[in-house]
């Protein structure tokens, strides 16, 4: 079950965090992983780490905000590995080179949303075009979208472009999903709640969540195992919130 040998899938921002957990998680199940990562050094590290520990996998660095940069790179993993049959859109947040900036929006400036949207939905959007055509014409393929809770629910935190950038994903994906259903291919959408790897703030927000502990990659990474699989073939055009029971639906 969950069987992916065979299969060549492309992690974007999968050189750390919740994208190097889906990366390893879906080379364990025998997929040939392509890290992709703005980075190339954050890529090439979790490339090595998975060809270490028995898998396949090669890292394409590239910025999913530049769709000649996205084709070149989805055309490298094609000759390099075989066309790709699972793109999991895991890069976003604030954008490759700086934190995002949290505040009102009141109080925000429009340069500071362009590089929020760029990645968190442009990003999505360049790589499924990448990748769509191949997948229509084999008659399979998997489209994984990470987005976020505060795409679902309104927040005070100062995070509205975001969220919007990421409300707007989910909602390309599910266009996406009933487009192309009939040439086997599905798309769905992952609303992930806390993931932090730092240790001074895990305890608090912990006590915030009702299973009572904080996400980690390898939560998301199953999640992602079962929705790149033939099992998850009848799923498709779904928002799933894996959260903890923090947003509930």
């Amino acid at each position: 079950m969950f069987d992916l040998t065979g299969r060549v899938a492309l992690v974007t921002g999968g050189g750390q965090n919740v994208g190097a957990g889906i990366a390893h998680a879906l080379a364990t199940r025998g997929a040939a992983v392509a890290v992709n990562d703005f980075h190339a050094d954050r890529a090439e590290h979790v490339a090595k780490e998975i060809t270490a520990s028995g898998g396949q996998a090669i890292a394409v660095p590239f910025d999913v905000t530049d769709l000649t940069a996205v084709s070149a790179g989805v055309e490298e993993v094609s000759v390099r590995l075989g066309p790709v049959d699972v793109l999991v859109n895991n890069a976003g947040t604030g954008g490759p080179t700086e934190p995002m900036q949290t505040a009102q929006f009141a109080d925000l400036s429009p340069e500071h949303w362009a590089p929020i949207v760029a990645v968190n939905l442009f990003g999505p959007m360049n790589c499924s075009k990448a990748v769509l055509g191949s997948m229509i014409g084999r008659g399979w393929g998997r489209v994984i979208t990470i987005s976020s809770g505060a795409g679902q629910v309104g927040m005070a935190i100062g995070v509205s472009p975001y969220a919007g950038a990421k409300a707007g994903a989910a909602g390309f994906m599910r266009h996406l999903a009933i487009e192309n259903a009939k040439h086997g291919i599905t798309a769905n959408t992952i609303a992930l709640g806390l993931v932090l790897d730092d240790p001074s703030l895990v305890a608090a927000l912990a006590a915030t969540i009702p299973v009572g502990r904080i996400g980690k990659p390898s939560d998301v990474g199953a999640l992602a195992v079962y929705l790149a699989s033939e099992e998850a073939s009848w799923m498709t055009g779904q928002t799933i919130g894996l959260n903890g029971g923090s947003v509930t639906s």
